[in-house]
């Protein structure tokens, strides 16, 4: 059991419902990645960290390790990395569309805007007792 309660704790998304879906999505082994705008910076991520998400209520789930951290920009993100990403039906075109969508939301998207991408894998599910305590 990792000692959780000193880690950054972040959300995904931008929004408590994306927040919920994408965390389902890690739960089940099908999101392995991320990314988000060179503008925002790393968000001191670093290979090896431990860090843990939380759920739309601000509530930590789950504990996780970034195992790759890249930079690169929309335009070259790849089917692979689209895939671990592990949204919608898992193809490079549903990345660029919904990713897209969320950059505009967010302050702004270019086809050779810069992103932090990171993939990382599930260390611990956190359970209510140990959310808890």
């Amino acid at each position: 059991m990792v000692a959780w309660h000193d880690l950054d704790r972040f959300p995904f998304g931008d929004g408590p419902e994306l927040a919920d879906e994408l965390l389902a999505l890690i739960l089940i082994g099908r999101k392995t990645a991320t990314c988000w705008s060179a503008d925002e910076g790393s968000k001191g991520s670093e290979v090896g960290k431990l860090w843990v998400v939380v759920d739309g209520a601000g509530r930590p789930r789950a504990v996780l390790r970034t195992v790759e951290l890249t930079r690169r920009r929309f335009d070259e993100v790849d089917a692979a990395f689209a895939a671990d990403e592990g949204e919608g039906d898992l193809t490079l075109a549903y990345w660029r569309s919904a990713h897209r969508e969320y950059f505009t939301r967010n302050g702004g998207f270019a086809p050779h805007m810069l992103l932090w991408c990171e993939r990382f894998c599930l260390v611990e599910i956190l359970d209510a007792a140990d959310r808890a305590g």
